[in-house]
Order: structure tokens, then C-alpha cells, then sequence
């Protein structure tokens, strides 16, 4: 992801793996900071599958984790 800072607005969603290619659900959409709140209090398998977009870009959240 690029550069971006803890107040930046990202849409943190979850990407299910159901039929036809699973679905998108936003959890949130807001400060960067807050997101990873929000990501860390999920389970394990939904982290799993956690996404954050920003403006320009997508990474997964548990890529961000291990950044």
C-alpha cells in the first residue's frame, strides 16, 4: 500500500469465499487507525479475509500486519 497515515478514510471489508466468488461486505468506512481496531477484534478466520481500500489502493490486512 502507499504511503498513508492513521487518519487517512479507508473502506475496511471482508471478502467471504462463497459460491460464484463470495461477496464484499463493508465493516467499516473511516480513519485508517480505527479500521485496524476493528480488524484486530475480528476472528481469526475473518481476518482472514479482512481488506482495506484507500483511494488508490487495496492490501489485505493481515499483509499489513506482517509489513
Amino acid at each position: 500500500m502507499r504511503t498513508t497515515h492513521l487518519d487517512a478514510t479507508v473502506r475496511l471489508y471482508h471478502l467471504d469465499n462463497g459460491a460464484e466468488g463470495g461477496a464484499a461486505h463493508t465493516l467499516f468506512y473511516g480513519p485508517l487507525a480505527e479500521a485496524m481496531r476493528i480488524a484486530a477484534r475480528q476472528s481469526e478466520d475473518v481476518q482472514d479475509g479482512l481488506f482495506i481500500a484507500t483511494d488508490n489502493d487495496v492490501v489485505a490486512y493481515l499483509d499489513l500486519l506482517e509489513g
